[in-house]
């Protein structure tokens, strides 16, 4: 009976078909043609019944390790009584059974989708019971409960699991040789500034802290980057800015984009010039639905991670992150008297975490602390806590060189660099450290860009 087998009882069965589930392994056991089509759909575990499970995993089994596919009720019987299980499967004659129950193997594949939309239902109601029975015994933080929720939703919804993962290096091994073959990492990211991509790639699972004193161009390099995503590389992106609100987000990436100047673009004095540019980007960032800004007040961890998924769920999975900044973020279920640097800590351990679970580069804006003023920066310089300096996996420092001083011995030689500014790549676990990549801070433009590129 399909969905539940009693529907007038009031303790209702998980939904289910037992019809499609018998017609999915009845094909299989009919044509081992299907078998690479089905498994591709279904698992063992997406069967209601534990002998249907058990079935699938045998015929699985069989299949993979036979060099000539010999896979039929006979076959199947013999290994099911070799492990012990045929009679708790119903013996040879359901096997048969299951093979009768075959229109036509030609609908496999939609029969197995069936079983796999039955599987996600429960997995939904599961996730919704168990909590459920969190809130009620009121234990643990609401947003946590709500947090690990969403997840397991957002699991039942891509009908992700656990066994498909691929952690062996003999199914590493062929992805790798291609990477190898590419000459790059087909899942980085570049960013815009070339010098800066010889240097550093921006992979999935890594985060990336950014620091500058403030006003330091922290913001414009979290900003570019990922206009650089979405705009150029036309891969979602998204900024979670606790800095600046959506007006002014906007502003500078138009001031970038178009080139006109945001301070005539925030004041919202536009020349007959100005608009002739803006108009040229117009379809451009009109049909950005893949550049999200979130400037929603009070972000924390749990509401980023609420926000990738929401923009997974509507078919745009984030390629990356720009969190502006980390220092900015509310921490979750603090007390008064927590203390900042374990705050900052767990936040920056939190963003590592968010990097690894949805296989992205999070690119982590941080702020320094005042001593940091007039000199070069370095590691330790940022505010609140070292952990940022441990948890990141690459760290970029922006420092704008001294201006020569005719008045001052200790600078009068210097050369004039006005107009720039240095990255420092004081980390990176990847690749080499201590380069200093010098690009042209535009303000005007809001905008960074290589020294060599012309605008």
């Amino acid at each position: 009976m399909n969905d539940f087998d009693q529907p007038g009882d009031f303790e209702r069965q998980m939904p289910h078909d037992v019809e499609a589930e018998q017609a999915v392994l009845g094909s299989m056991l009919l044509s081992h043609h299907v078998i690479d089509r089905i498994i591709a759909i279904v698992e063992p575990t997406a069967f209601y019944r534990p002998a249907h499970q058990t079935i699938c995993s045998t015929i699985t089994e069989l299949y993979g390790r036979s060099r000539t596919p010999k896979v039929d009720p006979i076959t199947v019987g013999e290994e099911l009584a070799r492990t012990g299980d045929l009679a708790k499967v119903g013996g040879k004659a359901y096997l048969h059974h299951l093979v009768s129950m075959v229109p036509s193997t030609a609908l496999a594949e939609e029969y197995a989708e069936i079983v796999r939309g039955k599987a996600m239902l429960r997995a939904v109601i599961e996730a919704a019971n168990r909590a459920a029975a969190r809130a009620y015994t009121q234990q643990d933080d609401a947003t946590e409960i709500l947090d690990d929720a969403m997840a397991e939703l957002q699991g039942a919804a891509t009908g992700a699991s656990p066994l498909e993962v691929k952690l062996s290096v003999g199914d590493r091994w062929a992805a790798f040789l291609d990477e190898l073959e590419v000459g790059k990492d087909p899942n980085a990211l570049d960013t815009p500034w070339h010098d800066l991509n010889d240097v550093i790639e921006l992979k999935p699972g890594q985060l990336v802290t950014v620091g500058a004193a403030t006003g330091g161009g922290k913001s414009l390099f979290g900003m570019n980057l990922a206009a650089h995503v979405a705009l150029t590389r036309c891969r979602p992106a998204l900024v979670a800015s606790m800095e600046m609100g959506g007006s002014e987000l906007m502003a500078r990436l138009t001031a970038a984009e178009a080139g006109v100047d945001l301070d005539r673009l925030v004041r919202r004095k536009l020349t007959d010039h100005d608009w002739a540019k803006v108009i040229r980007v117009s379809d451009r960032m009109q049909n950005a639905r893949n550049f999200v800004l979130d400037d929603s007040p009070n972000l924390t961890l749990s509401k980023i991670r609420a926000r990738l998924r929401w923009m997974a769920s509507h078919g745009q999975p984030a390629a990356i992150v720009v969190a502006d900044y980390l220092q900015l973020m509310t921490p979750e279920g603090s007390s008064s008297q927590a203390n900042r640097a374990q705050e900052v800590a767990t936040i920056s351990r939190g963003l590592k975490l968010m990097a690894m679970e949805f296989e992205i580069p999070v690119i982590a804006l941080a702020q320094f602390n005042r001593n940091a003023a007039g000199r070069e920066p370095t590691v330790t310089d940022f505010k609140d806590s070292s952990a940022i300096e441990q948890d990141s996996n690459v760290i970029v420092l922006m420092h704008k060189p001294p201006q020569p001083d005719p008045d001052d011995p200790a600078t009068k030689d210097l050369k004039d660099r006005t107009g720039e500014i240095d990255l420092i790549v004081a980390k990176n676990r990847n690749g080499i450290s201590g380069r200093i990549i010098p690009l042209v801070f535009q303000g005007h433009y809001g905008r960074l860009q290589s020294m060599n590129r012309d605008y």
